[in-house]
């Protein structure tokens, strides 16, 4: 068993979880304590404009139902509506709300906040690098929860 690459995964996932966890806290504190992190990855897609039901299932690799699910949830929090499509009837496109987009900025700052004292412990130079180290080994594709 290669242990160093163990202990890589490892810290690489507690530290995701960690980041998790301060971005959830700081929703709650900015005022948003009902969002959780598979609705804010559905705000990714639907913040993309042009989204359906359909469009946030493909991106978060769930199905139609649960992103349905996912989405009345948001849509009765009053983080998005849903817009009928003028060409399609049948068709309604997801769209955040003012709310949405304030929740959606919330968690940016968040998330700014969950990796601004690591600057404490690795410095700024650390920082950078570690930022351009994660960039060369992340996956391309859509940010999705690792359900």
């Amino acid at each position: 068993m290669d242990v160093e690459a163990v202990q890589l995964a490892m810290s690489v996932l507690a530290t995701a979880s960690r980041v998790i966890e301060q971005i959830q806290d700081g929703m709650a504190r900015r005022g948003f304590p009902d969002v959780r992190p598979a609705h804010g990855f559905a705000f990714v897609r639907i913040s993309h404009g042009d989204a359906t039901v359909l469009d946030v299932a493909e991106h978060l690799g769930v199905t139609k139902q649960a992103a349905s699910q996912l989405v009345e949830q948001l849509v009765q929090r009053g983080y998005v509506t849903r817009v009928p499509d003028p060409a399609d009837a049948r068709r309604r496109t997801l769209a955040l709300t003012a709310r949405g987009r304030a929740c959606t900025r919330a968690a940016e700052a968040s998330a700014a906040d969950a990796v601004r004292g690591w600057q404490d412990e690795i410095g700024a130079d650390g920082v950078r690098r570690l930022t351009r180290l994660l960039a060369r080994v992340s996956p391309d594709g859509p940010l999705r929860p690792a359900w």
